[in-house]
C-alpha cells in the first residue's frame, strides 16, 4: 500500500526551489495528478517524480499572480514573515497571521 505525508500544508507560505516565486498551499495531491501532457511539457532531465505530493499554490512572481502546481521535491518553506499579494488568497484564507494563513472555507 502507498503511503506519503504531505511536509507542507493549507495555508502555508512556501517559495520555489529553483524558480523565483512563492505561494500559499491551498491543496495538496498525495502524488501527481495533472495531464500527461503538462508532465512532458518539462524538461526531461528537471522532471519531478510522480510518487510524491504535489501541491497547488496561489502564486506570485515579481511580474504577475498565477495557480502553481509543485512537487514536493521543487519546494521549501518561506520564513520571511512576509505576506504574499495574491488576489485570490482572501477567496479561501483569513488575513495573514504568524507567518502563515488560516483556512476561512470548509474543504471536502
Amino acid at each position: 500500500m502507498f503511503k506519503t505525508r504531505a511536509k507542507y500544508h493549507l495555508g502555508q507560505v512556501v517559495r520555489h526551489r529553483k524558480h523565483p516565486f512563492r505561494g500559499v498551499v491551498f491543496d495538496v495531491d498525495a502524488m501527481f495528478s495533472n495531464t500527461d501532457a503538462w508532465y512532458n511539457a518539462i524538461p526531461e532531465d528537471s522532471r519531478p517524480k510522480k510518487d510524491q505530493p504535489f501541491y497547488h499554490l496561489l502564486a506570485e512572481n515579481e511580474q504577475s499572480f498565477y495557480v502553481a502546481y509543485v512537487s514536493e521535491q521543487n519546494l521549501v518553506a518561506d520564513y520571511s514573515g512576509e505576506p504574499v499579494d495574491h488576489p485570490d488568497l482572501d477567496d479561501l484564507f483569513g488575513p495573514f497571521e504568524d507567518g502563515q494563513y488560516p483556512l476561512q472555507v470548509q474543504l471536502n
